[in-house]
């Protein structure tokens, strides 16, 4: 069971590291070019930026997270907050997409936080 669940912990830390960087290099471009086409305040477009790339920390460190339990170093009590936050963005991409934003549904974020949050969970707890 605990190479299972190494596994399950590096396909978690894997999708989040992926996620950092198509979310921080390509995401942030196509976000920025949308953001500069509209007629925001210079502050504003500035704001959007921090906000966008603070999710991209969040998938890095997520997923380094996910390494350092996996590796033995660091406790896997430490992901749960890592494996809610991945639960709770999931949920808001659906409810949002339901919701009337339904271009969120055309998306990756649910299904690839869902599986980030489930292969994580189920690493973490299947690690002890």
């Amino acid at each position: 069971m605990i190479m299972l669940a190494f596994w399950l912990l590096m396909t978690a830390a894997a999708l989040s590291l992926f996620g950092a960087f198509f979310h921080g290099v390509f995401g942030g471009r196509m976000y920025m070019d949308n953001i500069n086409r509209t007629d925001l305040e210079p502050l504003s477009k500035s704001l959007s930026l921090v906000s966008w790339h603070v999710f991209t920390i969040f998938l890095l460190v997520g997923g380094i997270s996910f390494l350092l339990v996996g590796f033995g170093l660091l406790s896997s009590i430490a992901l749960y907050p890592v494996i809610a936050i991945n639960l709770l963005g999931a949920l808001l991409f659906i409810f949002l997409g339901l919701s009337g934003h339904k271009e969120l549904m055309k998306m990756p974020g649910a299904f690839l936080m869902a599986t980030t949050a489930a292969c994580g969970y189920l690493g973490a707890t299947w690690l002890v």
